[in-house]
């Protein structure tokens, strides 16, 4: 069996390089649903509902475990799934997600300081990050959060290192400065890919949280815990890449976010 890893897109590439880089010796397939991205300004019960249909898909592959690289659909799709559709449908499988290993991060070492978190609407609005810090905290936390719905479109178009983008990022992070926050959570797995250009907005005094690193190394303790899904999984180091859309754009863009030629399949999970 594999370990999976879902995205509405391919931001999610971002944590599955992660992902192999801290556990390159298993086998991976990762989904991305292109042809409905982006699910950032969806409804819930949307994203939720395209999130079943691409873990189905991931567990029909053989997928022992998946990972919500998506934000989006860990806001608000995790637990309905978990809870939900889980235990009737593929007992013995689990879903994780890429919230709450970031929320614990940030429970475990920045506690008492300002948090802020950027994301898509949707996460944003769900509030899920706010309340799994405090879960993890165990109490409140002071949280800023900015939705920065443009910044999605700017990466997957190559225009993240213009003038004009900076200028919208800049916009985006003012009231985040403002409040003088000293943690940032990048909460969109596109985010990973403009890091540097956020952290140097930010300034080399505020820790910039990548859910990625957090997901990975959740994982790898997960697995560590858990013997009897480890033991289950393939551990060839293959990687393979479903996508429900296919075009030269995707390509490309698949190329230029894992820094190396990629073999995409295109799928259909509806």
């Amino acid at each position: 069996m594999t370990i999976g890893i879902f995205d509405s897109g391919l931001g999610g590439l971002s944590v599955l390089k992660e992902i192999v880089t801290t556990l390159p010796h298993y086998d991976y397939v990762y989904l991305g649903d292109n042809a409905r991205a982006p699910y950032g300004g969806r409804s819930a019960e949307r994203i939720y509902e395209f999130t079943r249909q691409g873990v189905e898909f991931l567990f029909e592959k053989g997928c022992a475990v998946v990972i919500l690289g998506c934000n989006s659909a860990s806001a608000d799709a995790l637990r309905r799934l978990q809870q939900e559709w889980l235990p009737t449908t593929y007992p013995d499988r689990r879903i994780l997600g890429v919230i709450i290993p970031a929320a614990q991060e940030v429970a475990q070492h920045y506690a008492d300081k300002k948090i802020g978190v950027i994301g898509t609407r949707a996460t944003v609005e769900s509030g899920a990050y706010g309340r799994e810090m405090e879960k993890s905290m165990g109490g409140p936390a002071r949280i800023e959060q900015v939705a920065c719905p443009l910044l999605v479109p700017l990466i997957e178009e190559g225009w993240e290192k213009t003038v004009p983008a900076k200028m919208i990022v800049k916009k985006y992070l003012r009231a985040l400065k403002s409040k003088q926050i000293s943690v940032l959570v990048l909460g969109c797995t596109h985010y990973a890919f403009v890091k540097d250009i956020i952290g140097r907005i930010m300034g080399e005094n505020v820790v910039i949280i990548d859910p990625g690193v957090c997901a990975a190394r959740a994982l790898k303790i997960y697995l560590e815990k858990y013997p009897d899904i480890e033991s289950r999984l393939e551990k060839g180091g293959a990687c393979h890449i479903y996508s429900t859309d296919m075009s030269e754009r995707i390509r490309h863009l698949a190329q230029r976010f894992w820094k190396a030629p990629l073999s995409i399949e295109r799928v259909s999970i509806e």
